[in-house]
């Protein structure tokens, strides 16, 4: 993925023009600029009984906010201000005195994608040329299952497992963390997140069952489509 294509990524994330990527905007009060959290795509509660109301008020409410808040917190009165949220990333990505600043500023743009890489009535399969390469990269849907179910069920700790393209080619990566693709030059198509707080009170420690409903019941393949471009 070229710079090009990472600053277009963060500032438009995908299918159905559904919000654009971390919400940035301005606070109405000249020189005071501020990343602003997007809205949801759906109400809170129209994911049941997948992921409940509770789960994401709470993971939305407070975690995903909780980011926006201390980036802002974090790059006021810094060069970084008033910058888009991919600028911000791509800037501080592998500087260790910013490492931070990129943790909590990934964490709103990978929270943002998520929240986008499902719908109501999500699931099913994938059409169109995005079947045609997961037929060439992983021999069909169900070896696509497989692969990412195993992914995302084996990976340690906190992070992420996402489907992305590395030039032409579809591969699955997960990331630790607050890690992300556009920091790797990979460009992400959908993406399941793995934090406890996204499933525990929903799903308690079986995280291989709410993995299982985010394929079946969940996933947005428009979005992912979109993304795919």
């Amino acid at each position: 993925m070229d710079r090009r294509e990472f600053l277009h990524l963060s500032v438009k994330i995908g299918a159905l023009a559904l919000l654009p990527m971390a919400g940035i905007g301005c606070n109405g009060r000249t020189g005071h600029q501020k990343l602003k959290l997007p809205p949801l795509p759906y109400r809170e509660d129209a994911l049941d009984p997948f992921i409940s109301a509770k789960t994401i008020h709470c993971h939305y409410g407070k975690h995903h906010l909780g980011y926006l808040n201390k980036t802002n917190k974090l790059i006021a009165g810094t060069p970084y201000a008033g910058k888009p949220l991919g600028a911000i990333i791509e800037q501080t990505r592998g500087k260790a005195d910013k490492t931070d600043i990129f943790n909590n500023a990934a964490q709103v743009y990978n929270h943002t994608f998520y929240w986008n890489s499902m719908k109501p009535g999500g699931g099913g399969q994938p059409t169109g040329h995005l079947a045609q390469m997961m037929e060439t990269a992983f021999g069909g849907y169900d070896k696509f299952t497989t692969r990412f179910s195993k992914a995302a069920t084996a990976h340690f700790g906190s992070g992420w497992t996402w489907l992305v393209t590395d030039g032409k080619a579809l591969k699955i990566i997960s990331t630790a963390n607050a890690d992300t693709p556009i920091a790797h030059g990979l460009k992400p198509l959908l993406t399941i997140d793995l934090w406890e707080h996204a499933y525990y009170l929903d799903y308690q420690n079986a995280r291989p069952d709410y993995i299982q409903n985010y394929l079946k019941q969940l996933v947005n393949w428009e979005f992912a489509a979109d993304n795919l471009g």
